[in-house]
């Protein structure tokens, strides 16, 4: 039984790079184009699904290990370099699963011994990881090793493309929606309070607002509320003056 990639992932997967996700590194006096570590897990996790793919460390080697000097003081410190070999097993059970291996190298430089052999292990490991996943297609690097980059859209360098904006064909304009109208202060000067409380009520419990928002019918009765009492004691006053 063979592992075989839906249509989705196909599409992801032979789909072209985005250059926003590409990342720049000087490496003597050209600059490399790369993929940051968590943007290639992501991306694996995104295609393959959390649990739909494996990663399996088949080999490492120390192959350097020798005192240097660090930094412009030129402190004592170590220098250390380890190769890796590394699996990736895409799919469920032993024969449904699609395998991949890569291989890699990691230097490690630090005063401390230990903490230079972590480096170099670990840059290895995901050295030898990202080699595995990019022969899945573009979105894990596969489009960098094209020194013309032309399967990387976005910005300079971007393949060309046929496509061109097309301006939409003269005709009538689509009638307003008078649903989407503001109330005129007319049409909100006759709505009676009990309209808008029940109007306030429905609101609250279609859109589920909390009971101690304010909405704006909440605030057209209050404004009412305020009004028709400031009538009442206007009247009231000019009783009692007469």
């Amino acid at each position: 039984m063979t592992y075989l990639f839906s249509p989705e992932q196909i599409a992801f997967l032979s789909a072209p790079l985005d250059r926003a996700k590409v990342r720049q590194q000087r490496q003597g006096r050209s600059s490399v184009s790369y993929l940051e570590d968590w943007q290639v897990i992501a991306e694996a996790n995104r295609i393959f699904g959390f649990d739909g793919w494996q990663r399996q460390t088949v080999q490492t080697r120390c192959v350097h290990q020798g005192e240097r000097l660090i930094g412009e003081q030129e402190r004592p410190g170590w220098g250390v370099t380890y190769t890796a070999r590394l699996r990736i097993s895409v799919g469920e059970g032993s024969g449904a699963q699609l395998i991949r291996e890569g291989s890699g190298a990691g230097h490690g430089i630090d005063t401390d011994l230990g903490q230079a052999h972590e480096s170099a292990l670990k840059e290895a490991e995901t050295d030898a990881m990202k080699r595995a996943l990019m022969t899945f297609g573009n979105a894990f690097g596969l489009a960098l090793y094209d020194k013309q980059q032309r399967e990387v859209t976005g910005g300079a360098g971007a393949r060309p493309t046929s496509l061109r904006v097309v301006p939409p064909a003269p005709g009538p304009q689509p009638e307003p929606d008078p649903g989407l109208a503001p109330l005129d202060p007319a049409t909100v000067r006759q709505l009676h309070a009990p309209v808008l409380a029940g109007f306030s009520k429905a609101f609250r419990k279609r859109v589920q607002v909390p009971a101690e928002t304010v909405t704006i019918a909440d605030r057209i009765s209050q404004r009412r509320q305020h009004a028709g009492s400031r009538r009442s004691w206007c009247r009231s006053s000019r009783r009692n003056l007469g």
